[in-house]
């Protein structure tokens, strides 16, 4: 592949590692694409296993950023009806505040709806701590999948050219 070529995956994969903090753009899906496409392009079992082990970690990882903050979500006694606002207002949020609505809206839900539960401030706050961390390890989990795939494409690059 040329320099050219190289770059833009680059530029791809970089664009991938902001839209998983920045949640605009399909960030580990773009990080996997843009292997991919270089995979296709240089076509050598090399390329093919660098490919095949970006989607083993992103496909982990993306499993592993919902399983693991659930359960801590689920273990903190928080019900799944407040966890199901949280996700609807994330939606909304989304839209309403472009880049970090969705996180902002899911925290604000689960405040939301804990509150009404609850019927106090002082007793609502902590499951909003706890759905608050549990946001950020979702986005640190999805984060060290698509730096670990991108890390692995620019070693093998920087190693074979």
């Amino acid at each position: 592949m040329s320099t050219t070529g190289l770059l833009v995956v680059g530029l791809v994969i970089l664009a991938g590692l902001l839209g998983v903090v920045l949640p605009v753009l399909p960030g580990a899906a773009l990080v996997l694409g843009a292997i991919l496409f270089w995979a296709v392009e240089v076509g050598t079992t090399t390329a093919w296993t660098v490919f095949v082990t970006a989607a083993v970690v992103i496909i982990g990882t993306q499993v592993a950023k919902y399983v693991l903050p659930g359960r801590r979500l689920t273990a903190s006694g928080i019900p799944h009806s407040t966890l199901m606002v949280g996700a609807l207002v994330g939606i909304v949020g989304f839209f309403v505040v472009p880049v970090l609505g969705l996180f902002l809206g899911f925290v604000l839900g689960v405040y939301a709806a804990e509150y009404q539960r609850l019927g106090s401030h002082a007793a609502a706050w902590p499951s909003t701590k706890v759905a608050l961390h549990a946001v950020g390890l979702s986005l640190a989990i999805e984060l060290t999948g698509a730096l670990v795939a991108a890390g692995v494409w620019l070693g093998v690059v920087l190693v074979t050219s």
